[in-house]
């Protein structure tokens, strides 16, 4: 039985027992410092804080709702796509230093989400991708902070982080055309009203249009955001399209279609130039390493967590905030210039 209280804590760091406290239950802003060093005393004394306790005092249960999307039946998203698992990674660390523990769910998107967040009396929600309008309108009946990642449906003004996808999709084309592609192939995730895939759509017809280049939706294909829908994309590509070129919205889709194209004995970049989406750890990795829109993913689940953190801690009704975190192009060796 864990006997450690919050006095064996405050003796070994050499704060007070209020200073713990509040780091503990994150109700005071405290000094990066003061929170590491709280925190290494926990671990090192293995102080468990009892949650069932501090709810029935205080109405909250230091606990963190993230919705992540299931686009089919079975699928773990985390683990077909490294963006979750990173994003994730990060929401869960950032949560962790101001006291709160994560609960992760996939969810279809007619599923009563709500439900479980008042089961649980979670004190703020995190929703990655966009879902459908019924969704929303169950979340709002669970009258708790929630913030939103990577949505452009934002009815009900919740607090929101996201890049500036349609730059990006733009950005994306423009680099293969000023490499002289101009026959650019299109691949994506669904392309859902009010995702970023749609964003990033827009920008790539942007930058067609821009450079006078007739746009064909022959040269459009969408799957599933993963490493296999990737392979089997870019089959179809080989064998119906005369592109030299291709913008993927997805990093892992992209990293399938370098697959598929090795496989095939289609060079990247010689016979062919593929630029990503995300800058995930792995796209370093590949064999050739692949260009890509970077974005900071790590920050990402940090301004959320930040986000979500100050409106659990107001009580007050606040505008909302929306975070535009930049993105760049980050060069590697799959895109050559013809």
């Amino acid at each position: 039985m864990n006997n450690i209280t919050i006095k064996d804590v405050a003796k070994e760091t050499g704060l007070s027992t209020a200073t713990v406290s509040y780091a503990i239950n994150g109700k005071k802003s405290l000094p990066e410092e003061t929170l590491k060093i709280v925190f290494d005393a926990i671990e090192k004394l293995g102080y468990v804080k009892n949650y069932s306790a501090s709810s029935l005092a205080g109405n909250t249960s230091n606990l963190i709702g993230v919705v992540i999307p299931q686009t089919e039946p079975g699928k773990a998203m985390v683990f077909e796509n490294p963006f979750y698992s990173e994003i994730l990674s990060s929401i869960e660390y950032n949560a962790r230093q101001k006291g709160y523990h994560v609960i992760v769910s996939g969810t279809n998107a007619d599923e009563k989400y709500f439900n479980l967040a008042n089961q649980r009396n979670l004190d703020g929600i995190i929703i990655i991708g966009v879902y459908s309008a019924d969704f929303y309108e169950g979340l709002k009946k669970s009258n708790i902070p929630i913030v939103l990642v990577d949505s452009y449906l934002n009815t009900h003004n919740y607090d929101l982080v996201k890049l500036d996808d349609y730059l990006g999709g733009y950005k994306a084309t423009r680099y293969l055309i000023d490499h002289g592609h101009k026959k650019i192939a299109f691949i994506s995730g669904t392309l859902k009203e009010g995702g970023v895939n749609v964003a990033r759509f827009d920008g790539y017809k942007k930058a067609l249009e821009e450079a006078g280049i007739t746009f064909s939706q022959d040269l459009i294909l969408t799957g599933t955001i993963d490493f296999e829908s990737g392979k089997t994309l870019a089959q179809r590509m080989i064998e119906t399209m005369d592109n030299t070129a291709v913008f993927c919205t997805a990093d892992i889709m992209a990293i399938g279609i370098l697959k598929k194209l090795n496989e095939m004995k289609i060079s990247v970049p010689d016979d062919m130039s593929v630029i990503g989406f995300d800058n995930l750890n792995i796209a370093n990795y590949c064999t050739p390493g692949l260009t890509t829109i970077g974005q900071d993913i790590f920050k990402k689940g940090q301004k959320a967590v930040d986000l979500l953190y100050k409106a659990i801690k107001s009580d007050e009704s606040k505008k909302v905030n929306e975070i535009i975190l930049p993105i760049d192009i980050v060069e590697r060796e799959s895109v050559r210039s013809i």
